[in-house]
């Protein structure tokens, strides 16, 4: 079940990172990050490729191990949670490859997303067929509703493998939407696609936040996006927190320039 905000606390900070440290054997892949995400924010990671950011939301969905620091959901730590039930406190995410299965359907594969919804057990479905039936066909019914929501209701019934790649992406959002989560963790959601469709890409999940209430941290490269879509950006750089704030405050910090916006911001 995913975490009440307000049972939890709901003026603290949804995600709280605290002095975070990840090692890979000899390699010290994160060192003393920090991180707040208020409710409701769009909040940017950046950094030149191995900065930490992926190993970031790694730890937090609890596919990397935590080697010092603490990391908490409203007010709750769960550097100890199983990866398994990350989802049912509310964190959902996508990966910088498509994790689709191109020859289920779009619906399909948008109702994997809600696996963990339903609750039953194989037992519970033998004996209570008919429980089990409902809750299969309320899932169905909110999964169709993102889909329209998210422009997808026409090809909900063709091969996810056989559509474009910006409509891929948008079904990915589409199925973490699905485990109706607290925090959404985008890694590079604009990878891949076209100049227009990163102007729409951005504009769908501005839409997504505010329809679904859900707070959100994306990782991206593609600077104009960030700049146009984030309340607050954290700078990442060698595994270390460089920086944070507005997008201008960002933009014009000289340490950020140096080591990462000098060689990208003329694209941005």
């Amino acid at each position: 079940m995913a975490v009440d905000l307000q049972a939890a606390g709901g003026n603290g900070p949804v995600l709280s990172v605290e002095n975070v440290d990840v090692r890979f054997g000899g390699i010290h892949a994160l060192k003393g990050v920090s991180l707040s995400v208020n409710t409701g924010e769009i909040c940017g990671l950046i950094g030149p490729n191995g900065a930490g950011k992926t190993t970031l939301f790694n730890s937090i969905t609890r596919l990397s191990a935590v080697t010092a620091g603490s990391i908490r959901l409203c007010g709750r730590g769960i550097e100890t949670v199983p990866a398994r039930q990350i989802i049912r406190l509310g964190i959902a995410r996508t990966f910088q490859n498509l994790g689709i299965y191109g020859g289920m359907t779009v619906l399909e594969n948008v109702m994997l997303g809600a696996h963990h919804v339903t609750g039953g057990s194989f037992l519970g479905a033998i004996l209570r067929p008919g429980l089990t039936r409902r809750r299969e066909s309320e899932i169905e019914q909110n999964c169709r509703a993102i889909l329209d929501e998210l422009d997808l209701s026409g090809v909900a019934e063709e091969a996810a493998g056989s559509l474009p790649y910006a409509t891929q992406k948008r079904m990915e959002i589409a199925r973490a939407l699905a485990s109706r989560p607290t925090i959404l963790l985008l890694d590079e959601p604009a990878g891949g696609l076209t100049h227009s469709e990163v102007a729409e890409f951005g504009e769908l999940v501005s839409r997504v936040r505010d329809h679904h209430g859900v707070t959100i941290v994306l990782i991206e490269h593609h600077m104009g996006l960030v700049m146009r879509l984030c309340d607050r950006i954290e700078v990442f750089h060698l595994g270390r927190n460089l920086a944070s704030g507005t997008p201008a405050e960002v933009r014009a910090n000289p340490a950020v320039i140096d080591a990462y916006l000098g060689r990208t911001r003329d694209n941005a």
